[in-house]
């Protein structure tokens, strides 16, 4: 596994950065952000079926980028998105069926 060497807080700020100086922040539309949200994850999909690890790890980096900047463009903190949302599982109690699926109580 590769050593990370840039902190999460820095690499939020990096792509904010990244897609501020390309004006995709205040000129960019979240509705067609929100579609190359989907476009990442489905290219993830299809390389996760594939077996193709590399693709993978660049469809998920790549669906981060995409969220990140859609948080932005709707005037919302993606690291405080991110706790909000880890508040919400952090004490859920459930258990993985058969199939490998999460079932919360």
């Amino acid at each position: 596994m590769m050593k990370h060497t840039t902190s999460t807080e820095d690499l939020f700020e990096s792509v904010r950065q990244w897609a501020d100086d390309r004006k995709l922040i205040d000129n960019g539309n979240p509705y067609m952000q929100m579609l190359k949200v989907l476009e990442e994850v489905g290219e993830t999909a299809h390389a996760l079926v594939r077996e193709k690890t590399a693709e993978t790890e660049d469809g998920i980096g790549d669906s981060f980028v995409t969220l990140i900047i859609l948080a932005h463009q709707l005037n919302l903190d993606p690291m405080q998105c991110l706790q909000k949302a880890y508040d919400e599982i952090k004490d859920r109690k459930g258990y993985l069926n058969e199939e490998g699926v999460f079932i919360k109580e």
